[in-house]
């Protein structure tokens, strides 16, 4: 699963930047940064924060869009607030068949830029936060799926994305090991020359394939990792710095 990330501006701007130039950073940070909810050093799908995503219709400049895909065919906000606490993600292995995510998979995919995620580790009763990110701390890519929504009764449109996630890689699975669950996820994480691949358009079965050859799990050991401050509860300090610096527990065996 991901429900957890951190990211900032800088990162989700990174796409347009390699396009563009300085100057773009600059136009996202004027135009955009004040409809997201970035930063965010920790932040949970179910508060559906703004972030920024870059689509298949504009590929090089990001738009805002609210975590939590709401399908077209959604009729009005009670069905959609029941709906989008359960897309936060979509399962590689089934885009192209659940009606929720059925017509993105096909028509609207996304990337979603994010410095890293969390994961909690089950230990003698307890969970402890994982942070996760790249070893060469370059931001993650995370493949994922968008829409857009028109609310029938303000008119108003509403873009919002869902993360893909595949099977977990061994690192996820050890850390991952919620006995509740039927086997870990990870997000789908994509190379930068992958990147451009999953935003190609679908005309034909060939194609399909193509995409959902791009659902893999991502290399172990091209990942790092350390416990953090918890993220739920009285002891969680919030969307701060010091969130997902490495928090030491004593009593953990990993």
């Amino acid at each position: 699963m991901c429900y957890d990330i951190n990211t900032s501006t800088q990162t989700q701007a990174l796409r347009a930047f390699r396009k563009f130039g300085l100057s773009a950073v600059n136009e996202i940070r004027e135009n955009l940064e004040e409809f997201t909810d970035l930063p965010l050093f920790h932040t949970s799908g179910f508060s559906h924060p703004e972030l920024l995503i870059y689509t298949d219709r504009s590929p090089d400049f990001p738009e805002v869009a609210t975590w939590g895909l709401i399908p077209h065919w959604i009729n009005d906000e009670e069905q959609m607030k029941k709906i989008w606490n359960n897309t936060l993600n979509a399962r590689g292995e089934t885009i192209f068949v659940k009606p929720s995510f059925r017509e993105s998979a096909i028509n609207n995919r996304c990337l979603i830029y994010i410095n890293g995620f969390y994961e909690h580790h089950h230990f003698n009763k307890k969970t402890y936060p994982f942070f996760i990110q790249r070893k060469d701390e370059k931001p993650i890519v995370l493949g994922g799926l968008w829409s857009e929504w028109k609310n029938p009764v303000t008119n108003g449109t509403i873009i919002s994305f869902s993360i893909v996630t595949t099977e977990g890689n061994p690192l996820i699975t050890k850390i991952h090991n919620n006995p509740k669950l039927k086997g870990p996820r990870m997000p789908l994480i994509l190379n930068e020359e992958l990147e451009d691949e999953w935003l190609n358009p679908i005309q034909d079965e060939l194609d399909k394939k193509s995409i959902k050859k791009l659902i893999q799990s991502f290399p172990e050991e091209e990942l790092k990792f350390h416990t953090v401050r918890k993220l739920r509860g009285k002891e969680y300090i919030g969307n701060v710095k010091e969130i997902f610096q490495e928090y030491v527990y004593e009593d953990l065996e990993f």
